[in-house]
């Protein structure tokens, strides 16, 4: 049994401790990603944190391998080492990553040569341990050093993550933990030695006293105890990084088997056990309890609408400027619009969130928003004085993009966030585009927003507005025929609170049809609901169209909605999630998208969708602690 000698262990005395204490961002990255709270709050403290850490572990591994070959071979090999390393940084630098930034902006996007340059770069990491070894410096620190050159995002960083992540993480990943679980041989602690002793004791205090200043710097900083807590649990898991370098550091016969093996099972004790204390200290979702009513119906007839438009692809932007167009925004009621650009998270591991406010807009390829905010800003300058504007990008995985708009809208006082619908129509009827991961992520918004929420389903023809409308100008230059489906209810309400905006537009022909169940058979209204929107009701009978029309079931309510679908541009309906009424009776069975409720779900189907689009509106929920 091998046991390191005095004077060995001596000259690795920094370096065990840097292994011991050190950061590792991968680790906790893929932590907090599968906790789902890779962009909340706490998630962004601990991931610059970590790549804080990270690279003072670097610097500090760096230079605990100077003074060990110093110890072994002398202060001038060291010293040449030392050189040597600084030469490579400096070809990192100014050499290497502004070639291959070069090379990505020169090489066209579709071509043969893109292809064979990807492949170059590839090659070059596979013979990247070989060259930086005549440098003088651990393959495994200039591998994450060289990772560093690599632009993030496309073309080039997104292209390598889609290709190799499937075959390193699912495959050799996989190999490479089960290999170093195998070398576990738990009868190695019946052999003690003091080294292994002192050095188990002194993992177990590293880890400790960085779990007390982790949590110390964070109620210092007037953190709440849960959250820094949350955080100091965070800064001390432990991965497969660390299982590798003890993996490493036991092939080169720095620690011992009964060393490496009560150092495998102390990394797999904090890495199950920091997840489950974690997830129970830290709910992200608290913040998005709200007591106020950021309702359209609960904002003041002359007060600025506070609206939250988001836009995954180019074919939104022009739905949400034609539905702005149409609530025609005024001097006495003015429209405070941020827009939020979504770009799914590839080729980077962290977040962003870029405000354009008061950035010079970009023209590299760099800008993941320009045609976005030039769209944007040409609808702000024909709406002069009476819409402000504040567009966003966030690169965020698409799985926790609600966090990014949920927060947005709690920080600007939001009333009403207008998401995009998931599939999209030919102009014949057939399905032009369908993601799910905007599905997901409407659901998400739709149960986590503190403000209400609406959903727009654009038609085969879509919503149009033939040209911006000029505010300093009397003239309209369309006409809108917008029907409002009310039932009762709160969603009900608040539909029709957006439709009294919209109605003070006289380009707009604005008809209220109130379905009613015939004799008022099975309803679950409560008699609150019913005095709100009988109260309702009466403030608008005067000012616009109104219509009663008496169904008895789903299918009646179905031939109705036939009956009048070609004469409407746009329908405004209330989502009415769990609600059960006569007039729907049967239609609930055939909802294929519960987002959209049951009356949406119907007017959007293929039997119906046509030239009219359709916005579903929930009112804020009352959400509990």
């Amino acid at each position: 049994m091998f046991y390191p000698k005095d004077y060995f262990f001596n000259t690795n005395k920094l370096f065990l401790a840097v292994s011991y204490a050190g950061t590792s961002f991968p680790v906790i990255h893929n932590l907090l990603s599968e906790l789902k709270i890779l962009n909340s709050e706490l998630g962004r403290l601990g991931l610059s944190a970590a790549l804080v850490g990270d690279m003072v572990t670097l610097v500090l591994t760096i230079c605990s391998l100077w003074m060990k070959e110093r110890g072994e071979v002398g202060t001038k090999r060291a010293l040449q080492d030392v050189g040597w390393t600084i030469l490579f940084l400096v070809v990192v630098v100014f050499v290497l990553r502004p070639g291959i930034k070069w090379m990505v902006k020169h090489i066209p996007k579709t071509s043969q040569k893109k292809d064979i340059c990807f492949y170059l770069v590839i090659l070059a990491f596979m013979l990247s341990p070989q060259i930086t070894k005549q440098f003088h410096l651990h393959a495994k620190l200039s591998s994450f050093i060289l990772g560093l050159v690599i632009p993030d995002g496309p073309p080039l960083g997104s292209a390598l993550v889609e290709k190799l992540d499937p075959v390193i993480s699912g495959f050799f990943l996989p190999i490479f933990a089960t290999s170093c679980g195998i070398r576990v041989d738990p009868s190695s602690f019946k052999k003690d030695s003091p080294f292994r002793i002192n050095q188990s004791i002194g993992v177990v205090v590293t880890v400790v006293v960085k779990f007390g200043v982790s949590l110390a710097l964070a109620m210092f900083c007037k953190m709440p105890m849960r959250d820094s807590l949350a955080l100091a649990f965070v800064m001390i898991s432990k991965g497969i990084v660390e299982i590798g370098y003890y993996s490493n550091m036991s092939d080169s016969m720095v620690i011992s088997k009964p060393h490496y093996a009560f150092l495998i099972y102390m990394s797999t004790f904090i890495a199950i056990i920091v997840p489950i204390l974690v997830k129970w200290l830290y709910d992200p979702s608290r913040k998005y309890l709200c007591f106020q009513k950021r309702t359209i119906m609960n904002s003041k007839p002359n007060q600025e609408l506070r609206m939250l438009g988001c836009v995954h692809i180019p074919g939104h932007v022009n739905s949400i400027i034609n539905l702005l167009n149409v609530c025609y925004p005024t001097r006495e009621n003015s429209l405070a619009l941020d827009v939020l650009h979504l770009v799914k998270l590839s080729g980077r591991a962290t977040p962003l969130f870029i405000s354009h406010q008061k950035q010079e807009l970009m023209t590299s390829d760099d800008s993941y928003s320009e045609n976005v905010v030039i769209a944007f800003k040409q609808f702000e300058r024909h709406n002069a004085e009476v819409v402000s504007l504040n567009v966003f990008t966030v690169v965020s995985p698409p799985n926790l993009m609600y966090e990014d708009i949920c927060n947005l809208a709690i920080e600007h006082s939001t009333c009403f966030i207008l998401l995009p619908f998931h599939r999209r129509w030919y102009i014949d009827g057939s399905i032009e585009s369908e993601d799910q991961t905007i599905r997901s992520l409407n659901c998400g918004i739709l149960k986590m927003a503190s403000c209400s929420v609406g959903i727009l389903v654009e038609g085969c023809h879509k919503l149009s507005s033939n040209t911006f409308r000029d505010t300093s100008s009397s003239e309209s230059y369309s006409s809108y025929n917008i029907v409002v489906i009310f039932m009762g209810g709160k969603d009900d309400r608040e539909a029709l609170a957006l439709a009294k905006r919209i109605s003070q537009d006289e380009s707009v022909s604005l008809t209220v049809i109130h379905l009613k169940a015939k004799n008022n058979i099975g309803t679950i209204l409560d008699e609150n609901d019913r005095a709100l929107d009988d109260e309702m009701l009466s403030g608008i009978k005067g000012s616009m169209r109104y219509l009663e029309e008496q169904v008895s079931d789903g299918p009646e309510t179905s031939d109705f909605f036939r009956s009048i679908v070609e004469d409407y541009q746009l329908f405004i309906v209330g989502r009415r999630y769990k609600y059960e009424d006569p007039q729907t009776s049967g239609l609930e069975h055939w909802c294929e998208f519960e987002e959209i409720g049951i009356i949406g779900d119907l007017l959007s189907s293929s039997d119906f969708i046509d030239n009219y689009s359709v916005l579903i509106v929930q009112q804020q929920q009352q959400r509990k602690s």
